[in-house]
């Protein structure tokens, strides 16, 4: 029977469980996205903290665990790793993990919903920063960060160096896709919309050192939607455009200011194309001089698969002491 860990994430978007061998490999795992009604940009806590309860019994039975000898559980407890950091629904999957531990008779770890984005980035790039000290970028519905990432024993010591001071990355693919007529969330459809487009139209980016902000794009996108100033699929471009050239300026600031040149970008954002390709040929330039390394897109978004590598990272440790 292989020796597995089990990695458990409910965050705002997605009930999802991770079975994860010692090597770091996926054995198997299952995942489902919340449910949102047609027209909303989301969910209360109260109703996907519901969906979550119901959502996990049938994902561990997707898992056959009993087929599995299960070396540890580690769950996501909060959105970030510093102390004021909470969000109930996280506390769905950590109530899950610590009676899990309990019935097994196996240890129990926790770890924080950013570091997991963190890790399943570096298990799933191409490659990974070779310093242990570099930069992350964590692009989502709930968070829009610079991070200064360092490597632990037990996974990453992380300091906010800078980020949004309003909407996140997310919320404003989210709020432009919902008000175009798009699905949520919207970052798939966005994109396929936005590959129509010939980039006739444009809107400002907001950058402050290596602050930035979305609000006031977020006003011009939606005022182009009210008004019928440009094609659907033109403001879909212009909120790519916008998103990618906010984070080069931001970016570039960050180097100029002497931090790592060596950038991993995360997060459900991250998983789209045409930013992908902006920044590399923006950032990889000689004048700049940085190196991207970007998540598998299948990874990019909410996941259990960093946390079970940061359970194994921390049953090693323990192990080990």
């Amino acid at each position: 029977m292989k020796k597995v860990l089990l990695g458990i994430d409910t965050s705002n978007y997605r009930t999802s469980l991770c079975l994860a061998g010692e090597e770091g490999e996926i054995v198997a795992e299952a995942k489902r996205l919340l449910r949102v009604k047609p027209g909303k940009r989301g969910l209360q806590q109260s109703e996907a903290v519901f969906q979550h309860v119901m959502n996990l019994p049938e994902l561990c039975d997707q898992l056959r665990l009993n087929d599995w000898e299960i070396a540890a559980v580690c769950a996501s407890e909060k959105p970030r790793p510093v102390d004021d950091s909470y969000m109930p629904v996280f506390k769905v999957g950590e109530g899950l993990a610590k009676s899990l531990a309990v019935f097994l008779g196996v240890p129990c770890y926790l770890t924080s919903h950013q570091e997991g984005h963190v890790a399943a980035g570096e298990c799933t790039a191409r490659k990974r920063p070779a310093a242990d000290r570099f930069l992350a970028v964590h692009l989502s519905g709930g968070t829009s960060e610079i991070l200064d990432c360092e490597r632990i024993d037990t996974g990453y010591r992380i300091n906010k160096i800078g980020g949004t001071i309003d909407l996140h990355a997310g919320q404003l693919v989210d709020r432009i896709g919902v008000a175009l007529g798009l699905p949520f969330p919207a970052g798939p459809e966005l994109e396929g919309l936005a590959r129509q487009a010939e980039g006739t139209f444009r809107v400002a980016s907001v950058v402050n050192g290596l602050q930035f902000s979305f609000s006031g794009p977020e006003a011009a996108l939606l005022r182009a939607i009210q008004q019928q100033s440009a094609h659907p699929s033109e403001i879909a471009r212009a909120t790519e455009q916008c998103l990618s050239n906010t984070l080069e300026k931001a970016l570039r600031n960050a180097v100029e200011a002497g931090w790592s040149r060596e950038i991993l970008i995360v997060g459900g954002v991250a998983a789209n194309q045409y930013i992908r390709e902006r920044l590399i040929k923006r950032l990889e330039h000689p004048a700049v001089g940085a190196e991207l390394f970007f998540c598998d897109p299948a990874y990019s978004g909410d996941n259990a698969y960093g946390v079970a590598q940061l359970g194994w990272l921390q049953h090693k440790t323990q192990t080990l002491n």
